[in-house]
């Protein structure tokens, strides 16, 4: 294994949690979003 290694695989690990970290904000958001709009809708019909 060269050096390389060393600075490349923490690297790629990094940039996977913050892409993950970024994707998984996204999505909880628009879960909580959605889920405001069937609370809002559920209680215009009664």
């Amino acid at each position: 294994m060269s050096a390389a290694h060393f600075i490349f695989i923490p690297a790629v690990l990094i940039i996977g949690v913050v892409i993950g970290w970024i994707l998984g904000g996204r999505a909880a958001q628009d879960a909580f979003a959605a889920e405001l709009k069937r609370r809002e809708e559920r209680s215009k019909r009664t």
